[in-house]
């Protein structure tokens, strides 16, 4: 049986969910994964702690939680691409990453070395 599109977007949600678990020692609240064209988009929900929302009162403070947060996560990039790789079979080239310490979410954006959408028709 072929793969869908919404099968590969769960075992990527999945296995990030793990990662987070096994590295950071914590998972998102929900994780949403899609597939557009050549990019893997994934949408991490409930990233900071309570105590990290406590601590952004501040803008320095703001600041050094969303370079702490970026630094752990890009210290894991290869994991990651490793991950994407696992499961679509295609090499990432490029990692985009940011964190909003408003809402709470991460955004990772997985560039692919060829146009995955493609292949799933």
């Amino acid at each position: 049986m072929k793969k869908t599109k919404g099968i590969y977007e769960s075992e990527i949600s999945k296995a990030i969910t793990q990662w987070e678990k096994d590295f950071l020692g914590r998972g998102s609240l929900s994780v949403k994964t899609d597939i557009l064209r050549d990019m893997v988009i994934v949408n991490l929900q409930g990233i900071l702690t309570p105590a990290e929302y406590r601590v952004c009162k501040t803008n320095e403070s703001l600041l050094n939680i969303k370079r702490t947060r970026s630094e752990l996560v890009e210290s894991g990039e290869k994991d990651l691409n490793q991950i994407i790789f696992d499961i679509t079979g295609i090499q990432v080239i490029s990692f985009h990453s940011d964190l909003s310490t408003v809402t709470g979410e991460r955004v990772i954006i997985f560039k692919l070395e060829s146009h995955f959408e493609k292949v799933l028709h």
